[in-house]
């Protein structure tokens, strides 16, 4: 009887931190970048060399490309204004390779 009092006890102690260990949390962070493009493949790709190298980002599917005074740039203005040499400004989400573009901001008007 008291073997089975112990168990119990035990049990109902140990539920709390088995069901705490379940939770997760995850947190997306907003980052930006800044440099000149080395590189940019429209919907897929962009390299942006910053003061610590290239960067390589990943264009999401909602990516908006803006001037500095944050005016949008039309679709097809973008091939013909987001090239190599020309300075930005990237926000990204991710980390490592998963780095994906939202916001590409020229720092030109």
């Amino acid at each position: 009887m008291q073997k089975k009092i112990l168990l119990s006890l035990a049990l109902a102690l140990a539920a709390p931190v088995v069901w705490a260990q379940v939770e997760t949390t995850t947190t997306t962070t907003t980052t930006e970048g800044v440099g000149t493009i080395s590189e940019f493949d429209p919907g897929s790709a962009i390299v942006v060399k910053e003061s610590s190298g290239e960067r390589h980002y990943k264009i999401g599917s909602k990516v908006t490309y803006v001037t500095k005074s944050g005016k949008v740039i039309s679709e097809e203005n973008v091939r013909t204004r987001v090239k190599a040499g020309v300075p930005v400004r990237v926000h990204y989400s991710g980390e490592g390779e998963d780095m994906v573009v939202d916001r590409v901001i020229l720092e030109e008007e």
